[in-house]
């Protein structure tokens, strides 16, 4: 008798395994055949001219994307009937050379795959940016008359909203600063610039508001090579301080009491790795099961010593291959090197969903300027931080369109990757030239995109505020979603991410931030799966604004949608 009880549990149990075993093959089975061409990723071009090259972009949460470029390249790709003062653009020499009579800023709108022209009265040539926590994209900076302007652009839903001039002006000339919004008062600090070694704080509260001096970027200034420490990489850590990196070196800066807390060590290897020698970085994404405590950098390309001087003479030196990731906080720091499948430069980092990285856009050779690089990087590259070292990238479809300087790149509410951009020329040249002016407009899809994953894919997702809040949800309070899934979830298979979308420019890739959220409770009823999400503990690990929810179902995502974090 115990013999058969025996027996039939070793039946039950073999049932159980050829059943998981045949529910996992699926799947596994599913990506197999994706190898083939989906798993590369596929590319789309969605336009053939937006107007304006998109040498900076940015998603607003009305789900469309305000790209714009310098007004000093005179005649864009989009001319208007009437400047944006009422007066008539005729068809005279004059006023087809006038830059007033074509458009230098954009906002797309997604949905409908079509573009309207926006008005800049200063020129925000190489210039930083941030949203504000009510979505109000907050810029700052620029070249000449528009180097010490503040504009911003306030979302609506019918069509008219445009650019404002503030007018307070910035303490200092910012050209090639950069921009992190803070944990208080929904401020942003603007850092550096083109001879510019300080930072200040805006909006301006007063008009006599100043700024401080940061003796860092004097140290890591290198006079021979253009900068080599211009549009520094920001990113701020979970306690509030702030982490910066310029050239090879790097400090976790209190800007709160203007003092250094730490001076990280110097990245390994020869080379920089910010502009002119335009390597990119990303902030790893921020889990709950630390507490949000654990915070870790990567560095990724840049160019070689001397490729500036190169440049001008036309050599164009091979870019950087190397990458490196360090934690940031607790006591311990050390770079973790690694290499990318290949040498690159002018490219952007970006977060995905799925918690890869994404590397796009940029060139092997050179550094960023004027005609300063050469040999496109037509293959993105995808990266997987769990992974062991030496496996953690994989190369995906090229595109084929070349995406050098003045490129850009985004990740929209769908999935997708937006790609924009490149213009190595300061006017728009099209016609007897290697790298023409770019105004085509791609989206790049990656494999978790395919139709063959939707059995897998979370559908008509929903967010559902616990509090009553209708300004969004509180830090650390509950709150809930409602999601559609074709196979029964389990907890251990079903995670759900927060993204701020960053306002990208020169492969920068600001204030961008993912965090991956606590979920105290998942039930199915009716078809639906309800899961009850815990935000953000505080404004240091995730300062207030818009964020784009996401939910993976075992390595596939849905469609996001947008939820606010608030202090209100």
């Amino acid at each position: 008798m115990e013999g058969k009880k025996h027996l039939h549990s070793i039946n039950i149990f073999m049932i159980v395994a050829i059943f998981l075993f045949l529910h996992f093959a699926r799947f596994s089975d599913a990506v197999g055949k994706a190898s083939g061409g989906s798993k590369q990723g596929k590319w789309e071009l969605l336009l053939n001219n937006t107007g304006v090259v998109a040498m900076h972009v940015a998603l607003t949460h009305q789900n469309t994307v305000i790209m714009f470029d310098q007004t000093g390249e005179g005649q864009s790709g989009y001319r208007l009937r009437h400047r944006f003062n009422g007066t008539r653009c005729r068809a005279t020499r004059n006023d087809m050379e006038d830059w007033s009579c074509y458009a230098h800023s954009m906002e797309y709108d997604i949905l409908g795959n079509k573009v309207r022209p926006l008005r800049l009265d200063t020129d925000p040539w190489c210039s930083s940016g941030a949203f504000l926590s009510n979505g109000t994209l907050l810029q700052a900076g620029g070249y000449g008359r528009g180097s010490r302007r503040i504009r911003y652009f306030k979302t609506c839903d019918n069509g008219n909203c445009d650019w404002k001039q503030s007018k307070n002006l910035l303490s200092s000339e910012r050209w090639y600063a950069s921009s992190q919004l803070l944990p208080e008062n929904n401020r942003a600090i603007v850092v550096g610039g083109r001879r510019v070694f300080s930072y200040e704080f805006v909006p301006k509260l007063h008009s006599n508001d100043k700024s401080f001096d940061l003796p860092f970027l004097h140290q890591t200034y290198d006079r021979n090579a253009g900068g080599n420490n211009l549009y520094p990489f920001l990113h701020l850590s979970s306690n509030g301080d702030l982490f910066i990196f310029a050239n090879r070196d790097s400090i976790l800066f209190n800007y709160r009491s203007n003092r250094v807390v730490k001076k990280f060590p110097r990245m390994p290897g020869d080379g920089s790795r910010n502009y002119p020698s335009s390597g990119s970085s990303v902030i790893l994404p921020l889990d709950h099961r630390n507490r949000f405590q654990k915070v870790e950098v990567m560095v990724c390309g840049g160019a070689a010593a001397g490729a500036d001087r190169a440049a001008e003479q036309g050599r164009f030196l091979k870019g950087l291959s190397s990458c490196g990731r360090m934690v940031i906080t607790g006591n311990t720091h050390k770079w973790k090197m690694e290499n990318m499948p290949g040498p690159r430069l002018l490219n952007d980092m970006l977060i995905l969903s799925t918690g890869h990285i994404l590397i796009i856009n940029g060139a092997r050779r050179g550094c960023s300027g004027w005609n300063n690089a050469a040999s496109p990087s037509p293959q993105p590259y995808l990266y997987n931080p769990k992974k062991t070292l030496g496996r953690r990238f994989s190369v995906l479809r090229s595109t084929k369109i070349a995406r050098m300087y003045h490129s850009s790149a985004l990740v929209l509410p769908d999935g997708r990757i937006l790609v924009a951009g490149g213009n190595p020329y300061r006017k728009y040249t099209f016609r007897n030239v290697t790298y023409p002016t770019e105004l085509r407009l791609q989206a790049f899809s990656p494999q978790y995109m395919d139709r063959q994953f939707n059995n897998w894919r979370p559908h008509n997702l929903s967010i559902l505020s616990n509090d009553d809040n209708m300004y969004g949800v509180k830090y650390g309070k509950e709150f809930t979603v409602q999601f559609r899934l074709r196979r029964k979830p389990t907890s251990n298979m079903v995670e759900f991410s927060a993204y701020a979308p960053p306002f990208t420019t020169h492969s920068i890739s600001m204030n961008q931030r993912m965090l991956r959220l606590r979920c105290t409770k998942l039930s199915t009823a009716n078809g639906w799966t309800s899961a009850v999400l815990e935000a953000p503990p505080s404004p240091n690990v995730a300062p207030s604004g818009y964020y784009l929810l996401t939910v993976v179902n075992n390595g596939i995502p849905s469609i996001s949608q947008w939820v606010r974090f608030t202090h209100a």
